[in-house]
């Protein structure tokens, strides 16, 4: 038995004058894509698709591209957001003409608008600007050929994401095929003034190089038995100890058999903790047990407890990509074209710093829930504030 496709009504959405301060912002996009229309026939522009992209993302009624088009037909939607109505084929075309690089300066521009979330006073004095890295995978259709994964009929794609720790919300990512090396990647995107908070798979050292050349540094779990030779044993203070470091020194990383060191000494910082949840229910682990983490860094001036604490902090972009794929619907592809991938991935981190701007702090699922429901009609704008000042009491 089928399904009738619901029909998306004016009533089920509302609060698009949120959207209206974007506005100028995407202005700037309403020509791009236009080279070629010297007739002037185009009647959707960029700006307007980012703006139907972006209430896909907040509509959970909306949840795929026939979908996004019925809204278009809204005369509400056309009105708010200035959009025509959009058809089926216009808005597939747009994901392959409409440049998706063409996001990147606005999402710098408004991610410099973003108030700091509230983080420990002993990260709010650091050399660099805290920033997590780290890819995820979204499965793909095995039509999608250079998406290369497992195989023809396993495709995927592969979101390598910039995340700064203490804004809470994604400022870069760049999209690959799965099988892409997420040390190529970063290396070709590093940035100065950041310390780059990285997981045991960017554990090259001639990395770590190319992060101190490009005048950065960086907090990076490496193995637990990694190979090198002690310049310094370093004194843990009370509150090292107390935070579960064990060893802090100072060291030269790496062999020169392996051709795979870096430049001078670094420190590495050994901290025990309590395995993953998720490590211990696979039998990995137990509560019972602890695991030692070899935290390496170029920051030999911070206290050992504040590199722990910087690497506990690179959680966060975890718990991003489950916002991301799971609530913003990114897990859902409109496009299986390259470029429209990256519109709708740039258009999920517009989502999320947009949710920062409103309500001042980082997302979270239940404010991006309640807006959900403001947007399509369920909850009024006062009971929106009020989830909005209850947010700022609790903060």
């Amino acid at each position: 038995m089928s399904h009738k496709r619901h029909q998306i009504e004016a009533s089920e959405v509302q609060g698009l004058k949120y959207f209206k301060a974007l506005s100028g912002l995407l202005k700037r996009l309403h020509e791009v894509g236009c080279q070629r229309d010297r007739a002037g026939n185009r009647l959707l522009h960029m700006d307007q698709y980012v703006s139907l992209l972006l209430l896909y993302m907040f509509n959970p009624l909306c949840t795929s591209l026939r979908s996004l088009q019925q809204a278009s037909e809204l005369k509400k939607v056309q009105k708010k957001l200035g959009v025509p109505r959009a058809s089926l084929g216009s808005l597939s075309e747009a994901a392959t003409v409409f440049d998706s690089q063409r996001m990147i300066e606005i999402l710098a521009e408004l991610g410099g608008q973003l108030p700091p979330i509230a983080a420990p006073d002993k990260l709010k004095d650091l050399p660099g600007i805290l920033t997590a890295v780290d890819g995820t995978l979204l499965k793909a259709l095995p039509k999608i050929a250079w998406a290369l994964w497992i195989d023809d009929q396993h495709k995927a794609v592969k979101n390598h994401v910039h995340f700064e720790i203490l804004k809470g919300v994604p400022v870069q990512a760049t999209l690959t095929e799965a099988n892409a090396s997420e040390k190529e990647v970063l290396e070709a995107h590093l940035q100065a003034g950041r310390i780059y908070v990285l997981d045991r798979g960017y554990a090259k050292y001639s990395l770590l190089q190319r992060v101190l050349e490009h005048s950065s540094s960086f907090v990076c779990r490496i193995r637990d038995n990694y190979v090198g030779s002690v310049i310094e044993e370093r004194p843990i203070s009370a509150q090292g100890q107390a935070a579960g470091v064990v060893r802090d020194r100072l060291i030269r990383l790496g062999g020169r058999s392996r051709g795979e060191s870096l430049a001078g000494p670094v420190r590495v910082v050994e901290v025990k903790c309590q395995p993953h949840v998720k490590r211990v229910h696979t039998g990995r682990g137990g509560p019972e047990q602890s695991e030692m983490l070899a935290l390496a860094t170029d920051l030999a001036n911070l206290e050992a407890e504040v590199i722990a604490l910087i690497y506990q902090y690179r959680w966060t972009i975890e718990i991003f990509f489950r916002f991301y794929k799971h609530v913003l619907g990114c897990r859902h592809l409109l496009s299986y074209h390259r470029n429209g991938i990256e519109l709708q991935t740039y258009a999920a981190i517009l989502a999320c710093m947009l949710i920062s701007l409103w309500t001042g702090r980082k997302p979270t699922r239940r404010t991006f829930e309640m807006l959900c429901w403001y947007f399509t009609g369920l909850a009024s704008e006062e009971e929106l504030l009020a989830h909005l000042q209850r947010l700022q009491k609790t903060g």
